[in-house]
């Protein structure tokens, strides 16, 4: 019995294909090695040169510390709206702790594989189908912060998770195409309606604006022709006074208003049968000094 009980240790080790205690130990960079004394935890050998005891000291468990990468297989999920999925992943994690990861659970790579596709089924349950599309990246980062939750006591951290294929039922496949192309043709309706209302929009603006400065322009222009017929009318006022002012200027005058006077006369009863005229309307020399 006490020979078996020293060679359990050493069968186990055969078996599992630990390395063998020889008493000087040279440990591999990014690994740890859990030596057990007498079946009790001793230490955790770092890398490089390492002394044991041969026979009380034993290599229980070997921990690679490098970043571990794991296919999580198929699995079926129900989303919010009861469509059963086929979803795959892989999940990419790293032993932190090596002592937990050796005593807080028997198989940690199993352990977090199991984690991972419940986590994946319970959170895609809470999604409907067209959010499990979009929010992928949502997903993932859910179930990681999930695992790392669980597995903490376990030494080990999940730095990422990533959904490799989402296999849909064909039926439930082509009503998203068809309510996909529904989808668009509406949209493109929309935009079209959008588009002739904009240039509608655009083209009273530009009537108005144009509108605008015709209104603009026409005024300017009757301004304009009222200031040159003023300063005309000024300008002929200053001459008629100017000529006035000078020598025979009022005789001059008299003979223009006459002349328009037999002119105006002339044509009185052209235009009408009745006339209105003063009793002196004959008496030109009269009506030219008034």
């Amino acid at each position: 019995l006490k020979c078996s009980a020293w060679l359990a240790p050493a069968l186990h080790c055969l078996n599992s294909g630990l390395p063998m205690n020889i008493g000087v130990l040279f440990v591999p960079q990014q690994e740890a090695w859990v030596v057990e004394r007498m079946g009790k935890f001793h230490r955790i050998l770092e890398p490089g040169l390492n002394f044991l005891i041969p026979l009380l000291d034993w290599i229980r468990y070997v921990q690679s510390l490098k970043e571990i990468v794991i296919n999580i297989p198929e699995q079926s999920a129900v989303t919010l709206e009861n469509v059963t999925l086929q979803i795959d992943g892989v999940l990419y994690l790293r032993v932190m702790d090596p002592y937990k990861a050796s005593y807080g659970v028997e198989d940690p790579e199993y352990a977090v594989t199991q984690l991972a596709q419940t986590t994946m089924r319970s959170e895609l349950g809470k999604l409907s189908l067209d959010r499990v599309f979009r929010e992928r990246e949502s997903l993932n980062a859910n179930i990681v912060d999930a695992i790392n939750q669980a597995a903490d006591c376990w030494g080990i951290q999940c730095l990422r998770y990533e959904i490799k294929d989402i296999h849909v039922p064909p039926h439930v496949k082509e009503s998203m195409q068809m309510r996909r192309a529904t989808v668009l043709e509406s949209e493109g309706v929309q935009e079209s309606a959008i588009n002739v209302a904009e240039g509608q929009k655009h083209a009273q603006i530009l009537a108005s604006e144009a509108e605008k400065a015709k209104q603009i322009n026409k005024a300017a222009g009757k301004a304009s022709a009222m200031l040159v017929k003023a300063r005309a009318k000024a300008e002929a006022i200053q001459l008629l006074e100017a000529a006035l002012a000078q020598q025979h200027g009022n005789a001059a005058a008299s003979l223009s208003v006459a002349e328009q006077y037999v002119s105006a006369f002339s044509k009185l009863a052209k235009d009408s049968d009745t006339v209105l005229l003063p009793a002196n309307a004959a008496d030109v020399t009269n009506m030219v000094a008034q």
